[in-house]
């Protein structure tokens, strides 16, 4: 017991360092976005006054559009005051703030599932880039690649990538996972528990048998990444693995910790990322692709990854823990 108390102590303080330096970079994110949008040239011929017709969603993963007029520039201040409400949120809850639920995590090293939304994203978002990496190296030995869509315009795909946490996770986790465990598992039909089971399931339904929960996730997974490589504008077959993989990701934060923590790790896997790649194109003169080559977002990715192997590890000693706990009780 000592030595997993000594391990996760020693674990402590580099993975309370690594989530501090990444929400840094996270908060820095925002005003970059708005860079990006009101004064870089990423759009060329249009700029963030360009028109847009409809709003498209999903339901279930079939596309909807409501036709509505709107200018670029306006979604995007409309979309990050919806992030930065959720980013609140999360700093303040569900039941510790973010500096409260740090200061045990450096001392002993151990964090309980649930204990603050904005922590448990960055470690899940740094879980998932650790394991996407490792199915694009597995893919690319055997000479499988992962291509992204052709896009017309950057400033149109990051305006896409920016509004598709929001649409995506009510899309494919709400409906797809909130609903039918609510139909499965709730014994009460008042529309606060509704939205309560929605918000946040495992915290709001007597889910037993967490097995139904998981073949659910995998299950919604499966049909997240086949959306992506089957979608109008989609990506080539490789990415079905890594979709998949962040869909049972993000799924399974989703019903353990609830939607705000998994619409922000879909936020940090595109807009978040995105903002640096088109700041360092836009400064460099350099296309998207040799952005996500440079040597800052190299840097970005050996935190992230850093970040994820020690997550999993602190995930692994505290489970060995507790089972050593539950022993020593018997």
């Amino acid at each position: 017991m000592n030595k997993l108390n000594k391990a996760l102590q020693g674990l402590g303080i580099p993975y309370s360092a690594l989530i501090s330096i990444i929400l840094g970079m996270m908060i820095l994110s925002f005003p970059i976005g708005v860079f990006v949008v009101f004064n870089s040239d990423i759009g060329e011929k249009i700029n963030f006054e360009y028109p847009i017709n409809g709003f498209d969603f999903f339901l279930g993963g079939i596309g909807y559009e409501i036709p509505i007029e709107f200018e670029l520039g306006d979604a995007f201040i409309v979309i990050w005051v919806l992030f930065l409400i959720l980013f609140t949120i999360s700093f303040l809850g569900p039941r510790k703030n973010f500096l409260k639920t740090l200061t045990p995590m450096i001392t002993d090293g151990k964090q309980p599932l649930e204990s603050n939304y904005l922590v448990t994203m960055i470690k899940w978002f740094s879980v998932l880039v650790l394991i996407s990496g490792i199915i694009n190296f597995v893919q690319e030995s055997v000479g499988i690649t992962i291509e992204a869509p052709v896009v017309e315009n950057e400033l149109i795909r990051f305006y896409d990538i920016t509004v598709a946490p929001i649409i995506e996770e009510i899309g494919f986790r709400v409906l797809l996972i909130g609903l039918p465990l609510f139909a499965f598992y709730s014994h009460r039909t008042s529309i606060s528990h509704f939205f309560k089971s929605l918000w946040n399931p495992s915290d709001n339904l007597d889910v037993s048998d967490y097995r139904k929960a998981i073949i659910l996730i995998v299950v919604v997974s499966i049909f997240f990444g086949v959306a992506h490589i089957l979608s109008g504008e989609s990506w080539s077959s490789g990415k079905f693995s890594q979709a998949t993989a962040s869909g049972i990701i993000i799924g399974w934060v989703y019903f353990r910790i609830g939607l705000v923590s998994a619409i922000l790790i879909h936020w940090a896997t595109n807009y978040f990322i995105f903002s640096y790649v088109y700041i360092i194109a836009d400064y460099a003169e350099v296309s998207i692709e040799q952005a996500f080559e440079h040597s800052l977002m190299l840097t970005f990715e050996m935190l992230f990854i850093a970040l994820g192997i020690i997550g999993i590890t602190i995930m692994i000693l505290n489970r060995f823990s507790f089972k050593k706990k539950e022993k020593l009780e018997i």
